[in-house]
């Protein structure tokens, strides 16, 4: 198998090596995506806005955890929005896919904070959008490390290869939807677990049939991180739900992260009330 790991530099691109990587393993990891000064532009919109106390709610994870979410629709034009429409993102995720537009599913701001952030159960990402109306799996999901993740904070658990298998099903467990356990139990083995380490501004782009989990963080770090998930146009979903149907993503360049000093207006982002998610139960809204 190919190597799904690589450093970012400004001639990096999806060649077709890359893609058989992301094919074999369902997923790639791209180091340095970001570099600190835009990843500081980043942090004073998750850090220094209302984002959290307006927008932010838990999911219980069955475990007395909260995961804890803010999830929009739309990238809108604060930071936040301009990293989904950078063309280093939008166009890493349009070739992994295969070619064809690409429009912004939504994005999830994910916040595991010292001791107290919950668990994400067993799942595959298609798991949730097939009961969307996505007809296809022809979405992926770019992960974006605000901070170290490791095992002691929570850090992503895969099982690479595992998208092989297909949709398989899942049932709602706790607040969450969760993958057949036995058949994760069976899937491990031949697909054995991996933790994805990252540094802050790495990246790892990973197939919706992926699975994956994380545990709670039990350290005095936190773990936040950054996800926007693309779809085809062409897997338009049949049926309007929570999350966007096809809608025109205008790109920018990878310039206008650092160039951005919007941190505070959200409008256009839509927010998501978690009530009108049929496949989670946010009994909590914790902030």
């Amino acid at each position: 198998m190919t190597n799904p790991e690589y450093k970012y530099t400004e001639t990096f691109d999806i060649t077709p090596e890359v893609r058989a990587a992301y094919n074999d393993h369902g997923y790639i990891i791209v180091r340095n995506m970001f570099d600190k000064e835009e990843l500081t532009n980043v942090k004073r919109v998750l850090e220094d806005s209302d984002i959290i106390e307006k927008h932010g709610y838990g999911i219980p994870d069955g475990k007395g955890k909260n995961a804890k979410l803010v999830i929009w629709s739309h990238p809108g034009n604060d930071v936040t929005g301009i990293v989904a429409r950078s063309r280093k993102v939008v166009d890493s995720c349009q070739k992994l896919l295969g070619g064809g537009e690409v429009y912004h599913y939504h994005a999830k701001f994910i916040r595991k904070d010292a001791f107290t952030g919950g668990s994400h159960l067993w799942h595959q990402d298609y798991g949730y959008w097939y009961k969307n109306g996505c007809l296809f799996p022809q979405i992926n999901t770019i992960f974006i490390a605000v901070d170290k993740c490791e095992p002691s904070n929570g850090c992503l658990q895969i099982l690479p290869g595992s998208q092989k298998c297909g949709r398989i099903d899942h049932f709602p467990v706790a607040g969450q939807t969760m993958a057949d356990i036995e058949r994760i139990n069976e899937i491990k083995k031949r697909h054995p677990l991996k933790h994805v380490e990252l540094d802050p501004g790495d990246a790892l782009i990973f197939d919706a049939n992926l699975i994956h989990t994380s545990g709670p963080n039990n350290s005095p770090h936190r773990r936040w991180a950054l996800l926007y998930s693309y779809c085809l146009k062409s897997n338009n979903p049949v049926y309007k739900h929570h999350h966007p149907n096809y809608t025109p993503l205008e790109k920018v360049p990878n310039s206008a992260i650092k160039d951005c000093k919007n941190y505070t207006d959200f409008s256009g982002k839509d927010f998501m009330d978690p009530g009108v998610d049929k496949t989670v139960k946010a009994d909590t809204l914790d902030k």
